[in-house]
């Protein structure tokens, strides 16, 4: 009955987002002028809702799992116990765990973008891009294609967001509000409108400065890393915003299974095949 109310909870959580999405893209978005046209049904959107149910059904509780990998760091620096974990009374150590709560959130989002941004820029690197190039691979994108992630980039994006700030000695509990927040808010950056906030577009990450970093444009490759502060790319020169023009032409200029077990596979195909590669030289 359990497995049977979780289902049904994802199932009832992708209903309300595709009709939410409905009406920002096809509705707002084109009253205001910078809707998209493509298909309600386009190209991919199965694998994209597979994504949807795997990633909550199987890849997040795995990554909830392997979320104890800082808090068991912290037992064994002797910073805490297993008996005051279990009994929720750990509220961070040291003196960044002394401050306001509002304060701390506010570190704490600054450092997980920055975190993110770094992460991103990893996967955009060597034997790293192909898990990330799943991401890269919708064709026709929208808000659903955000799920389509692999869970060792999921995983791996995660751990290297949340541990530092937990070994910094935040609080625990507005540490891990970070990833849903950051979650529900790269599904708004992947929608299907020409958004960009106008005099804003340089403080808050838009639909506009994330859709330019899935542009298969030269001039896009390798920018706009950030989730919610484009600053970060301003500051180590990763931003890419172009006045009067509008991103277009999304995916990789490599092959890529269409299907969510074949994209699965894929990374690791790739990699073996780039290790058998004999050095001309």
């Amino acid at each position: 009955m359990n497995k049977d109310r979780t289902f049904l909870g994802v199932l009832g959580a992708l209903l309300v987002l595709s009709v939410l999405f409905l009406l920002i893209e096809r509705v707002v978005g084109r009253i205001k002028g910078r809707g998209i046209p493509q298909p309600v049904l386009r190209k991919g959107w199965r694998t994209d809702v597979v994504y949807w149910f795997m990633t909550a059904l199987i890849t997040s509780p795995i990554v909830r799992v392997a979320a104890v990998i800082p808090f068991l760091l912290l037992i064994l620096a002797k910073v805490t116990t297993v008996d005051v974990l279990r009994l929720g009374q750990y509220q961070g150590f040291g003196p960044l765990a002394r401050q306001p709560v509002w304060l701390q959130a506010v570190q704490i989002y600054l450092l997980a973008d920055l975190a993110g941004y770094w992460t991103h820029r990893l996967f955009h690197r060597g034997k790293w891009w192909p898990f990330h190039a799943v991401h890269h691979s919708s064709e026709e994108l929208d808000w659903l294609g955000s799920l389509r992630v692999h869970p060792v980039n999921e995983m791996i994006n995660k751990l290297l967001q949340s541990t530092p700030i937990l070994l910094l000695g935040y609080n625990p509990t507005v540490t891990l509000t970070a990833a849903p927040v950051f979650t529900l808010y790269a599904i708004f950056l992947h929608a299907n409108v020409n958004w960009d906030f106008g005099p804003l577009r340089a403080v808050i990450a838009t639909p506009v400065f994330h859709r330019w970093h899935h542009s298969k444009d030269r001039a896009a490759w390798d920018k706009n890393f950030a989730g919610l502060f484009p600053f970060w790319d301003i500051l180590f020169g990763t931003y890419y915003m172009p006045r009067g023009r509008w991103p277009e032409n999304f995916g990789i200029h490599e092959p890529m299974p269409t299907g969510y077990l074949g994209q699965m596979w894929a990374p690791f195909a790739w990699l073996r095949r780039a290790d058998k590669k004999v050095d001309p030289e």
